[in-house]
């Protein structure tokens, strides 16, 4: 298979926070106030933390990362951290893999959550894509639940 979501390991957070810093800054283009992303997306030992608790993955498309994504398993329930993929790489449907695969690699979870920010157009319209439903807001964050259907 060609393309994967798989752990990373601590000798991909390198990679991986170049790939984060370069995602999350290009949210310039979607609203983003300014350049920016959420704590750790550009910390190096942030990601060497998270690939350390396992909770730090890699997205693989022919033996290159392209993205990661950041989960935190708590029982039956999986929080989506973050997910982020290159610049280059937006809009070619590797998003919705991703987020299929992680929904697959939890068959035990039976709610998966995750928040976005208030002015992020583009991941607004790809959550609610995905059967993500708004559950609450406040003014930076809007939260998301996907209750899995048959567990």
């Amino acid at each position: 298979m060609s393309l994967q979501l798989i752990k990373a390991s601590t000798s991909d957070a390198l990679t991986l926070n170049e790939i984060s810093k370069r995602a999350f800054d290009s949210d310039l283009l979607v609203g983003a106030p300014s350049t920016g992303g959420p704590p750790g997306y550009m910390s190096v030992p942030f990601h060497l933390k998270m690939a350390r608790s396992n909770h730090l993955f890699k997205l693989v498309d022919n033996g290159l990362i392209i993205g990661g994504a950041i989960l935190f398993l708590d029982d039956e329930k999986l929080n989506i951290g973050r997910v982020f993929i290159s610049p280059e790489n937006h809009r070619k449907g590797y998003g919705i893999f991703m987020m299929h695969e992680i929904e697959a690699l939890y068959p035990m979870v039976k709610e998966f959550t995750l928040d976005t920010p208030i002015w992020n157009i583009r991941t607004k319209s790809f959550y609610t894509k995905l059967g993500y439903t708004e559950v609450r807001r406040d003014t930076e964050f809007i939260y998301y639940s996907k209750q899995r259907v048959n567990n």
